[in-house]
């Protein structure tokens, strides 16, 4: 199986089925667990090589990857070293010859009350969730635009891109920013070929939730609002993924879709 060369052109209708990632390479950030993987091995699933990018073990992904019949390149870095965008976007173009689509998962969330939330919590957030997404996409974008060709950009937003929360100032701040950043680079770069979207998950079983769900109250309360009747599994976010990132989501750019079980409807 082969990833494709750099002639080809992302924007290229795919007239037998728009869906199809074959001959593409997808980098994935925070694909050791959660969403991240569950994303990865979607995008494997319709034919993409993935470049699996995470802190600790991908070796779950990279077995869904390669059953899936796709190659599976781990990287293992901390993103929130300067520079760090860049560097992994390059070893990336080393490991694989080649990325054409880039899923920006990796995050982190830190809850207090506003009263009492620490500036090095405020400063971690803001890192990894908001600065390092941006600079993933420009490091991605300019190889792109210099090879001479279209690519699919996904950002992984949140349901605090578009509400307040409670207790998570440095995450809200960051999820919307995100938004706004996903917005920017649709208006800048969609001349270019190059789609830039988001994905808003609602409440998903994750690492990141497992304060809430085991909180009987709060767990009560959020699953009460979800028409769905419960909580997301990282499976549920790859028709959206392989949507964004395929021939068949040419014409969107700048928008946010939610995956969420209803609750931005409720």
């Amino acid at each position: 199986m082969t990833t494709g060369t750099a002639s080809d052109n992302m924007t290229a209708p795919n007239t037998s089925n728009p869906f199809s990632l074959h001959g593409k390479v997808a980098l994935v950030t925070g694909a050791s667990t959660g969403l991240g993987q569950g994303i990865a091995i979607a995008l494997a699933q319709a034919g993409a090589d993935v470049v699996g990018v995470a802190r600790s073990s991908t070796a779950d992904a990279e077995r869904g990857v390669t059953a899936a019949g796709r190659k599976f390149h781990a990287l293992h870095s901390d993103l929130e070293r300067r520079n760090e965008p860049a560097n992994v976007v390059a070893q990336a173009l080393k490991a694989a010859g080649r990325v054409d689509i880039l899923v920006n998962n990796a995050g982190i969330i830190r809850r207090d009350d506003a009263l009492t939330f620490s500036e090095e919590d405020w400063d971690a957030a803001l890192n990894l969730n908001l600065k390092v997404p941006f600079f993933l996409a420009q490091a991605v974008a300019k190889q792109l635009v210099q090879a001479g060709r279209g690519g699919k950009i996904i950002n992984i937003a949140s349901m605090l891109s578009f509400q307040g929360g409670i207790r998570t100032a440095s995450y809200t701040a960051s999820k919307s920013g995100l938004a706004g950043i996903t917005r920017l680079l649709a208006n800048e770069w969609a001349t270019r070929g190059i789609n830039v979207n988001a994905i808003a998950p609602g409440y998903f079983e994750t690492n990141n939730t497992a304060a809430l769900r085991t909180d009987e109250q709060r767990n009560r309360d959020i699953l009460g609002r979800i028409p769905a009747g419960r909580w997301g599994k990282p499976s549920d976010l790859g028709g959206a993924a392989v949507f964004l990132a395929s021939a068949a989501s040419d014409y969107v750019h700048g928008t946010i879709v939610p995956v969420d079980g209803g609750w931005l409807a409720r």
